[in-house]
C-alpha cells in the first residue's frame, strides 16, 4: 500500500512539473517575443466549433488545454500592449512587471492584512507613498491598491459620505458634484449608492472651473457630500480646473476626490506637472498603474488624505476578524470595499524598484510628446481637423465629411488588416477618431500609418 501511494505521488510531481514546464515557457516566449500579433475577436459559434468542451469530469490534460489556449483562445481576445492598440486606454505593462506578476501568483501571497502579508504590504505601500508624495500629498496619506478605477472611485466616495454623515444630516438626498464629462463610473458609484449626481457643465475647453462648482454647491447645499475632480478625462485626456476647484471646497469642507485613473499619471511628466496644480488639497485621489504607469491588469492605487476616514467607512467586523480589527496594523482590507485581495500592487514595485522612476518620467514625457506631435501632423492634413489640441497623450480628430458609418468601416478595416485597433468615438453627437498613446513602444510612424488609410 505504501508503494502504490509512493508511486502516485511521483506520478503526481512529474504531472505538475509538466504544467509547470507548459505554463513558464509559453509566458516566456511571450514575454520576450517583439512582434506579436494584433488579433481580434471571433464569434461564440465559431470559438465553440474550434474549442469544444474542456471542463468535464476527466479534463483534457495540461498540454491539450495549453494547445487550446494558445491557438484558439488567445488569438480570440485582442492584445491590449501593442502599440498599434490605440482604442478606450491601452495596458502597457513593461516586462519587469509583466514577469512579476507570475511571481505574485506562484508565491501564494494574501495582500488583505498585514498579519498575513506584511511583506507585500510594506513593499505596497511604498509605492502609495511614492505617488502620495508626487502628488503634493502630506505625510500620512495612504490607501490601498484596488481593482481599478471604477472600485477605487466607489471606495472613495463611500467614505466621503461616511465623513459628511458623521458631521451632520443632509437636507435632502446625498449628492455628488462632478463635470458632465466625468467617467461613466462616477455616475455607476452614484447608483450603487442610491445618491444623484449633479453634472456641471465644463467650459468649452472641457475643463470643469471652480465658478461652475462654487454655483453647484450653492444650489445644492449641504447635500452634496463630495466634488470629483477629473485629473485626465478619458476621452479627451482634460485636467479640470483642480486649484480653483480645491479653493471651493476646502472654503465649504467639502470632500473633494480626484479621479486620475488614467491621466493623474501625468504628475510625472516634467513638463505637465502645472496642469495638475491644486492636487495637494485633495481629500483622495485614484489612479490606475494598468493604465499609464507600465503595470499589468489589474491595479488602481486608492490614496487618502486622512487614511482613517477611509478605515472608518471601510473595515469590515465580525468575530473571526477581531485578530485584525482590534490591533491598529495597516490591513489593505480596511480601505476600500472589499476584503479578499491578492497584493496586487507588487509588479508596480518591482518595475520601479528595476528600472527607477527616471524611466518612468521619461516614457511619459515620449507619449506627451508623440500626442503633439501626431497632432501637428493632423493639422497639416486638409482631410483632417483636430477636435481639441491635446493636453496629455489623448488625440481626438475628424476626418472631414464622414459619417459614423464611415468611422465603423474604417475602424473594422484597420482591425482585420492587423494594422491596428482604433475605435470610433464621438463628442456632442459628432462622430470622431481618437487616439489613445500610452505604450512607449508607439512611434509617429505607426501613427501616420493609420492616418494614410483615412485619405
Amino acid at each position: 500500500m505504501h508503494d502504490d501511494h509512493t508511486a502516485r505521488m511521483h506520478e503526481t510531481s512529474r504531472e505538475n512539473e509538466a504544467v509547470l514546464n507548459l505554463v513558464l515557457e509559453y509566458s516566456r516566449n511571450r514575454l520576450t517575443a517583439r512582434d506579436l500579433p494584433l488579433d481580434k475577436s471571433v464569434s461564440s459559434a465559431d470559438l465553440r466549433r474550434l474549442a469544444p468542451p474542456a471542463v468535464t469530469e476527466d479534463g483534457i490534460g495540461a498540454a491539450r488545454a495549453m494547445a487550446v489556449f494558445e491557438h484558439v483562445l488567445a488569438p480570440a481576445c485582442i492584445t491590449t500592449d501593442h502599440p498599434r492598440y490605440l482604442s478606450f486606454i491601452p495596458s502597457a505593462p513593461s516586462k519587469a512587471a509583466a514577469a512579476f506578476d507570475i511571481v505574485v501568483s506562484a508565491s501564494a501571497l494574501y495582500g488583505g492584512s498585514w498579519l498575513e502579508g506584511a511583506g507585500a504590504v510594506h513593499a505596497e505601500n511604498e509605492v502609495l507613498r511614492w505617488l502620495a508624495d508626487e502628488f503634493g500629498l502630506p505625510a500620512g496619506s495612504g490607501g490601498v491598491f484596488v481593482q481599478g478605477g471604477t472600485l477605487g472611485n466607489l471606495s472613495a466616495l463611500v467614505a466621503a459620505r461616511e465623513d459628511a454623515r458623521s458631521r451632520g444630516t443632509a437636507s435632502g438626498r446625498w449628492a455628488v458634484v462632478c463635470s458632465a464629462e466625468a467617467h461613466s463610473s462616477i455616475a455607476s458609484a452614484a447608483r450603487v449608492m442610491d445618491v444623484d449626481v449633479v453634472a456641471v457643465a465644463p467650459g468649452e475647453d472641457g475643463v470643469l472651473r471652480g465658478e461652475a462648482v462654487r454655483a453647484a454647491l450653492d444650489e445644492h447645499g449641504d447635500r452634496v457630500f463630495a466634488v470629483v475632480a477629473t485629473a485626465g478625462s478619458t476621452n479627451f485626456g482634460i485636467v479640470d480646473d483642480i486649484a480653483g476647484i480645491a479653493e471651493v471646497t476646502t472654503g465649504r469642507g467639502t470632500w473633494l476626490h480626484v479621479d486620475g485613473a488614467y491621466g493623474l499619471a501625468g504628475r510625472l511628466s516634467t513638463r505637465r506637472r502645472d496642469v495638475f496644480a491644486g492636487l495637494e488639497h485633495a481629500d483622495s485621489v485614484i489612479v490606475d498603474p494598468h493604465k499609464w504607469l507600465f503595470a499589468p491588469f489589474d491595479a488602481c492605487a486608492l490614496i487618502y488624505r486622512d487614511p482613517e476616514r477611509g478605515r472608518r467607512a471601510h473595515t469590515q467586523h465580525a468575530e473571526y476578524l477581531d485578530t485584525l480589527t482590534e490591533t491598529k496594523d495597516w490591513s489593505p482590507s480596511d480601505f476600500a470595499a472589499h476584503l479578499t485581495r491578492r497584493p496586487r500592487g507588487l509588479p508596480t514595485w518591482f518595475s520601479l524598484a528595476t528600472y527607477g522612476v527616471r524611466a518612468y518620467r521619461a516614457a511619459i514625457d515620449a507619449a506627451i510628446d508623440l500626442a503633439e506631435e501626431v497632432g501637428r501632423v493632423i493639422t497639416a492634413r486638409p482631410e483632417l481637423a483636430l477636435v481639441r489640441d491635446p493636453q496629455l497623450s489623448v488625440v481626438v480628430f475628424e476626418r472631414v465629411g464622414w459619417s459614423k458609418a464611415d468611422y465603423d468601416a474604417w475602424s473594422a478595416r484597420l482591425l482585420d488588416d492587423q494594422l491596428a485597433f482604433v475605435t470610433p468615438s464621438s463628442h456632442r453627437g459628432r462622430p470622431n477618431a481618437r487616439f489613445a498613446i500610452v505604450n512607449p513602444r508607439t512611434t509617429i510612424e505607426d501613427l501616420t500609418a493609420i492616418l494614410d488609410t483615412m485619405r
